[in-house]
């Protein structure tokens, strides 16, 4: 292997870090494609008023989305919270036992299979370099420089969620009503396909299962809806 090619694949945290943040927009995305489908298909059973089937899809897309964009910034807020929390005990156990916390790094270096002594000089040298870096990485796997942001867990989980929910609306709203659920059901089914192949290939899984539960789930979530909303239309409420 050239110096070139080690150097183009990709390391560190930051791969993570994106893997998840790729793997929470799908499943957003894919959230939003059941919800709204879900929503839309059962309003069709009930009735196939155009202007009420957007309605209710503008209304699901909304609520879901803003919900969704709530939720994640409210978790990823408790997170950083929980990671400044972190930071500020290790800083303080720095000033106060800065030897006692040297040992600690050595062990946790040499626990990642480090000799003694060389886990010690590394030890050292880190702790000389930036010790609250150094404890922060190795023994509490954050990077200081680069705390979760909850605006940007929050908009793109909006984004995510309003993406997938869009499909479903305009395949309930767009064709005419004697090919509109038919549109809408192949529709949502090849979009759940292809998230639940996204979000296995993300994890190094095999796709064909996933694929099988999502579009699955995506079904009994739009026979159900579709049941109940045909039963609501069919005694008048």
């Amino acid at each position: 292997m050239t110096d070139t090619q080690a150097h183009d694949e990709p390391h560190g945290n930051g791969l993570g870090a994106r893997l998840n943040w790729l793997r929470a927009a799908v499943l957003g995305a894919n959230d939003g494609v059941v919800s709204t489908a879900g929503l839309v298909v059962g309003v069709a059973g009930a009735t196939g008023d155009r202007g009420i089937l957007l309605t209710a899809g503008l209304a699901g897309l909304l609520a879901g989305s803003m919900s969704m964009a709530a939720g994640e910034y409210v978790s990823v807020s408790t997170q950083r919270d929980s990671e400044r929390a972190a930071l500020a005990t290790e800083k303080r156990e720095l000033a106060e036992a800065p030897e006692a916390e040297l040992v600690e790094l050595t062990g946790l270096l040499e626990g990642k299979g480090l000799s003694r002594e060389v886990a010690r000089e590394a030890a050292l040298q880190l702790t000389e370099r930036d010790a609250l870096r150094a404890h922060a990485e190795v023994e509490l796997g954050i990077d200081p420089d680069e705390l979760t942001n909850p605006w940007h867990a929050a908009g793109a989980s909006f984004l995510a969620f309003t993406a997938g929910a869009l499909l479903p609306l305009l395949a309930i709203v767009l064709p005419p009503s004697s090919l509109r659920l038919l549109v809408t059901v192949l529709s949502v089914l090849a979009a759940l396909a292809l998230t639940g192949w996204w979000s296995a290939r993300l994890g190094d899984a095999a796709p064909g299962p996933a694929v099988l539960r999502n579009m699955g789930g995506g079904a009994v979530a739009m026979a159900v809806t579709y049941g109940a909303g045909e039963l609501l239309g069919a005694v008048g409420v």
